[in-house]
């Protein structure tokens, strides 16, 4: 078979059953981003621009913060909400203007609240509301992770092929381990979820279960918050 007849989902399984470079690991300090578990994307049946890869993705992403709170680790939520006039989203709020595009995401507005099936705890975890694609872009990420002496990045949330690729990318060019759980993020479509999971494999992260990143965070001897 040649390589452009196999699916995604094909490609994907390979390169976990043989992996083709060694992982990065954790290190000691890790930091958790659930990236834009908010209504517009969670809310199946909705919003149009929702999506679900796994139906208990909301609860493993619960019980990863958990984790990260009982380490003393910290657990970050970003969300995507604009000004009423659309203004701080730049020429990416100007490829449409329908009423589910990005740019009508408003601050305030039901598509830009949390998903009420998470557990946030607002006293406790860093909030974000970022613009554009990567949670690093233009946002005070990288001065937490210097503060907290953050050296792994675990990356939760949607989509796969956006906002958790673009994560993840900046996250590896940062120089930090960075780790995604498969079934803690989600997309649209199966061909770009499997096809960026395969990528994001075999060049910038590493895409294990989210059993093995709870296993490994357990044996972490944790921190105390500053």
């Amino acid at each position: 078979m040649e390589l452009s007849d196999k699916s995604a989902r094909q490609l994907y399984a390979e390169i976990k059953a043989n992996p083709t470079r060694k992982r990065f690991g954790f290190g000691q300090v890790p930091a958790l981003i659930n990236i834009d578990l908010q209504k517009a994307y969670t809310c199946v049946g909705e919003f149009a621009t929702a999506y679900e890869t796994d139906p208990k993705q909301l609860e493993y992403v619960n019980q990863l913060a958990e984790l990260f709170r009982t380490k003393g680790f910290p657990v970050i939520w970003t969300y995507v909400a604009y000004m009423d006039s659309g203004e701080d989203c730049g020429i990416w709020g100007t490829r449409s203007n329908t009423p589910d595009s990005l740019q009508n995401i408003k601050v305030g507005s039901r598509r830009s609240e949390f998903d009420d099936r998470l557990q946030i705890d607002r006293k406790r975890d860093i909030i974000i509301n970022k613009r554009m694609a990567s949670a690093f872009f233009e946002t005070n990420l990288g001065s937490i992770f210097t503060f907290h002496g953050v050296d792994t990045c675990v990356v939760t949330g949607g989509s796969t092929s956006g906002c958790v690729r673009a994560t993840a990318l900046d996250s590896l060019q940062r120089s930090f381990r960075t780790i995604v759980p498969e079934e803690c993020v989600a997309d649209k479509h199966e061909s770009p979820h499997f096809a960026n999971l395969y990528d994001m494999a075999i060049k910038y992260a590493d895409v294990i279960s989210v059993k093995e990143t709870l296993e490994s965070v357990a044996k972490l001897p944790g921190k105390v918050m500053a």
